[in-house]
């Protein structure tokens, strides 16, 4: 095959830096709205957990996505972020599992989409244009 068509790293890179950036929005918000720290609390002291485990949203949204983004264990970036979404998903959003939209798109479209990103990021690595590549 010609290696024109060859650009896996290209690729890799592109994921990263799309999941990357997009779930980092999601963290950057909650710093901005600290009452979302308070619901997380009281979903994880719902589910019996302790409270403190909320902070680990800002692990899965803010610190990951940027060891994504720079390509810095960016394998262990995309386990960051697919824990993060299997919590959100199991905490939040488990009511979710079967409900469309009105739009008629799965509800749990964007957190399925982080969660299989991450995953994705965690298989191939980052590719060769990282910081340090894995």
């Amino acid at each position: 095959m010609s290696s024109i068509y060859r650009n896996e790293d290209i690729a890799k890179c592109i994921l990263r830096i799309t999941v990357g950036l997009l779930i980092l929005f999601h963290g950057v918000a909650k710093l901005g709205n600290l009452q979302t720290l308070d619901f997380i609390k009281n979903q994880l002291e719902g589910a019996g957990m302790h409270p403190i485990f909320a902070y680990g949203v800002y692990v899965g949204e803010i610190v990951a996505p940027l060891l994504i983004i720079l390509g810095i264990y960016s394998r262990f970036g995309g386990f960051l972020i697919f824990v993060n979404m299997l919590f959100a998903i199991i905490l939040v959003h488990t009511n979710d599992l079967l409900s469309l939209t009105e739009h008629g798109g799965w509800r749990l479209e964007l957190q399925t989409l982080f969660l299989v990103g991450g995953l994705v990021i965690m298989l191939i690595g980052s590719g060769r244009y990282a910081i340090k590549p894995d």
